[in-house]
């Protein structure tokens, strides 16, 4: 079940508490930076009569609600989170495609446009990429900086 308090959150935006979206919730809590397919493999052993597209809609529905994150790290497939509404960011790996989340260093947001054309920044978005541990013991790292 799940340890974290989103149905408050969905009752707040009046959105319903069906098996599917919390057994979507549970799985992105247990599998954070996940994809649709893997949530979907996740939902299916808890709920086997589950649909691709049910999940689909209530990854949509969610983050529209801005109950849950999308984020689009360059060549890989949208991956959702639950940890939002404190600006952090994304190591992600090269080789292996691993994503981890980093903090900001300092307010919100962390970075500061050169020119914000008028706009009231409230939010940046970084992915960091790099080699993680595990394969910078099985090749040698080179750095792009």
């Amino acid at each position: 079940m799940m340890t974290f308090n989103l149905t408050d959150q969905l009752k707040e935006r009046n959105l319903s508490l069906t098996a599917v979206r919390l057994a979507v919730l549970e799985a992105l809590h247990a599998h954070p930076h996940s994809d649709a397919a893997r949530i979907f493999e996740v939902v299916q052993q808890r709920i086997p009569t589950a649909s691709i597209q049910a999940v689909y809609n209530n990854l949509n529905t969610l983050v529209e609600h801005a109950i849950i994150r999308e984020i689009k790290p360059k060549g890989m497939p949208s991956l959702y989170e639950t940890r939002i509404g404190d600006n952090h960011h994304h190591v992600v790996c090269r080789r292996c495609s691993r994503v981890m989340d980093t903090d900001c260093r300092g307010y919100a947001p962390c970075l500061s446009p050169a020119d914000d054309h008028g706009f009231i920044i409230d939010e940046a978005e970084v992915v960091f990429w790099g080699t993680c541990p595990s394969c910078q013991k099985t090749t040698p790292h080179r750095s792009k900086i």
